[in-house]
């Protein structure tokens, strides 16, 4: 999808992000040649930079003005950023991912092993981060590093599971995407010195900004095209992680043909009939309206803060977030 920073309202983020985007190259260096060339593979990809931007919004949340995030906040960021992206490493080597934002997957590039490798160098280099932010970002990580893997074995235990519910997606995309984002937002008031309920309403914010979040790369993995995604569309049904609007779909007028073909097993060329089945269904628009009704909560939580740069532009997140999902819609 088209790389719109949705914080692109907070006047000091394209600078915050380039003092962020030097401290990540940075924290991917190594002495070890291929370590150095794969640890900063996906960095160098590019990417929006959401979960550091959510950081830096956060932590500008008391500022009535607009003005450079302090160095704790940037590190804060990376730190965050840097455990997204070792997920990645490890997410392409179980999914036997091919491309990754538009570039070949690091499990193809290198193999799985220096792969999974990779992925816990940029975890261990989170946690160093951490550490040197204080006792309280430090348990933060361990936590959400938890709660990431958490929710990955919950969907990888319901992988195949055509009557998986509802309640059990919510738990696992809470666990592999929200506790990210929640963190991320926590980071950035703890390291801008907030107070705690500020603390509190702003982890509450990124927690379900980040259920809509993960809504919306689910509906895009149905109705978004390979290029416009910068990785396989469909990978999802195909691999048997049935996700919301799939799910909705099975229990419409379209789910006993969809439930026949994914059970006659899918293959590439199946896979986009049963993606048809899907789109022709409602499940795309309950799954819009399951996402609306995250992002308007994420939207309402900030309702009582003052107006500031930094709830002005974590407010238009929320609101980008489903026009986005909307777009290849038409």
């Amino acid at each position: 999808m088209a790389s719109v920073n949705p914080l692109g309202v907070l006047p000091t983020l394209e600078d915050d992000l380039s003092r962020v985007e030097q401290a990540l190259l940075d924290a991917c260096k190594s002495d070890l040649a291929m370590l150095n060339d794969s640890a900063s593979h996906l960095a160098r990809a590019g990417g929006k930079r959401v979960r550091p931007g959510f950081a830096i919004a956060s932590a500008a949340i008391s500022h009535t003005s607009a003005r450079p995030a302090d160095q704790a906040v940037i590190m804060g960021g990376v730190a965050v950023e840097l455990v997204h992206l070792g997920s990645l490493y490890h997410d392409d080597v179980m999914d036997e991912a091919t491309t990754r934002r538009s570039v070949p997957a690091a499990n193809q590039r290198w193999g799985n092993v220096v792969a999974i490798l990779t992925g816990d160098f940029l975890l261990a280099q989170s946690s160093i981060i951490a550490a040197a932010l204080g006792t309280d970002v430090a348990a933060l990580l361990g936590e959400t590093i938890a709660q990431l893997s958490d929710g990955q074995i919950r969907e990888l235990q319901d992988t195949d599971n055509l009557d998986r519910t509802a309640e059990e997606y919510d738990a696992a995309i809470s666990g592999k995407t929200a506790s990210l984002l929640a963190c991320a937002c926590r980071i950035g008031a703890i390291t801008g010195g907030l107070d705690q309920p500020l603390v509190d309403t702003l982890t509450e914010f990124g927690h379900s900004y980040g259920m809509a979040f993960q809504v919306v790369d689910d509906i895009l993995d149905v109705v978004a095209t390979t290029e416009q995604l910068g990785k396989p569309a469909g990978n999802d049904i195909l691999e048997g992680n049935f996700t919301l609007p799939v799910l909705r779909a099975l229990r419409s007028e379209n789910g006993r043909q969809l439930r026949e073909l994914i059970e006659a097993g899918l293959t590439a060329e199946t896979r986009d009939d049963a993606l048809i089945l899907v789109r022709t269904s409602p499940g795309i628009a309950d799954a819009l309206d399951v996402a609306r009704g995250w992002a308007d909560k994420a939207a309402s939580s900030l309702s009582a803060l003052p107006e500031s740069p930094g709830a002005t532009a974590l407010r238009a997140a929320a609101t980008h977030l489903v026009d986005r999902a909307r777009a290849p819609l038409g």
